[in-house]
């Protein structure tokens, strides 16, 4: 690993403040200025311009100015030798993510141009390659600023005061201009009419110059300002990195969505299930062992819908988080396991001022889970919006084909006319019914709890 020097490199110790960095220029002989090299009658004939050594301690010495706000001394052990490319706890897809990710932030800090978008929940590693790519081209002995932007906005805004030691101009023209600019959190701001004009004032301008630049943010994209997502989504500057990897300061448990209620059936696996059950006939044993089958070949290579339907207490549940279970216990597919009436809770709670994550971001995650068990179906209160919200989730599976497990104690008849359609469609769904009397209370269960 390099060492990471403390600070930019500095001028030479004692050297005047407008000195040159190097004495010995050959340009200007340590003066720092030049004549201008033009024909006589042209505007700039006589000047004393700067020279290039001088532009370079000026632009040095506004980015030691800067480095206070960006504030990448405390982010300085944010760099990719200290970054898991791809956690083993992760499901393999989140991990293939991880990879891309790290690939392609690595890439870009190698050789930075256009503009990098990177998008993605709470806690996903957004911020850490970021500052690795600032931290790495400061390493270089590159310029870089990076400042998280509600930070930046409240800096601006200090300029306008009687005792700032910066006029606003000086300040916005450094970071707009600056080699590479990363800005942090996108979309955190306060979204007043100012605060707009500013960040777009800031975007366009590198927008048209094809400044490099980072972008994080954990909003949607179709949410931000028209004028700032469409220089976002621009193909020919903008680089978009997705990140789908859960928050990982929750820790390794963080595969688990908080909605998910799965850690609550961690003990209901496919040899927890209770397949020999001596109370039924054998027409009742064959069924189970079918249905236990199917549910099994699902969980291997889950695919479409599975639909598992039958009375209450006959073991729909236990083999639909069996389902969920193996694959997280094999590391492929993160699986959400919801109790309809707690989803439907769940999307009202996200209306609430006061909730942390909205209700489209709530609604969002959960439509697009890698695979999706709902149990209890029918169970809801069927109330308009209920139905609207179970139509727009399970219509959008459909649609998409994602795999979605689904149990229910409803007869097909009792279903909603569009759901019975889909769950018809043997191309994307298979349907189980368990034809079995409740395992809860019989023989079979308290003559299990003996044995325990």
């Amino acid at each position: 690993m390099r060492e990471r020097p403390s600070s930019l490199p500095k001028r030479p110790a004692g050297s005047p403040a407008l000195q040159p960095l190097s004495s010995g220029c050959a340009r200007c002989g340590g003066v720092g200025f030049v004549l201008a090299d033009v024909p006589l009658g042209h505007p700039d004939f006589g000047k004393a311009l700067p020279c290039h050594c001088k532009q370079e301690e000026r632009l040095w010495r506004r980015v030691h100015e800067f480095q206070g706000m960006s504030n990448l001394a405390a982010l300085a052990r944010y760099t990719f030798d200290q970054f898991a490319p791809a956690p083993s706890w992760l499901s393999a897809p989140s991990q293939e993510t991880l990879r891309r990710a790290y690939e392609t932030a690595y890439a870009f800090a190698q050789q930075p141009e256009g503009w990098l978008v990177i998008t993605g929940s709470y806690g996903c590693g957004k911020t850490h390659r970021a500052a690795a790519i600032a931290n790495d081209r400061l390493d270089r002995g590159q310029p870089a600023i990076f400042v998280v932007v509600p930070d930046l906005l409240d800096h601006l805004r200090t300029t306008f005061g009687p005792n700032s030691e910066i006029q606003y101009d000086e300040m916005f023209e450094q970071v707009r201009s600056t080699r590479l600019l990363v800005l942090d959190d996108l979309g955190s701001q306060s979204a007043t009419p100012w605060a707009q004009e500013k960040l777009f004032q800031l975007l366009n301008h590198r927008y048209n110059a094809q400044l490099p630049t980072v972008i994080t943010t954990n909003q949607r994209l179709e949410d931000l300002d028209q004028r700032l997502r469409s220089r976002l989504l621009d193909i020919n500057l903008a680089q978009r990195l997705h990140i789908t990897a859960p928050d990982f300061r929750s820790g390794a448990n963080a595969s688990q969505s908080d909605l998910s209620t799965l850690s609550l059936h961690l003990e209901q696996q496919f040899h927890t299930f209770e397949i020999q059950r001596r109370n039924l006939s054998a027409k009742e044993l064959s069924n189970l062992r079918t249905v236990w089958t199917k549910a099994k070949e699902y969980a291997g290579q889950p695919a479409g819908w599975l639909v598992l339907m039958g009375s209450y207490g006959t073991g729909k549940t236990h083999l639909a988080a069996a389902i969920a279970n193996y694959q997280r216990d094999q590391g492929h597919l993160d699986a959400m396991f919801l109790v309809v009436p707690d989803f439907l809770d769940f999307l009202r709670a996200a209306f609430n001022p006061q909730s942390p994550i909205p209700y489209d971001r709530r609604f969002d995650e959960i439509r697009k889970t890698p695979l999706l068990v709902l149990d209890d179906l029918g169970v809801e209160s069927a109330t308009p919006w209920a139905k609207e919200k179970l139509f727009q989730l399970l219509n959008f599976r459909y649609s998409a084909n994602l795999p979605t497990v689904i149990t229910t104690s409803a007869e097909l008849n009792q279903l909603e006319p569009w759901l019975h359609s889909r769950i018809f469609d043997t191309d994307r769904c298979t349907v189980c019914k368990l034809e079995v009397s409740s395992y809860r209370g019989s023989a079979d269960q308290q003559g299990r709890a003996g044995r325990k």
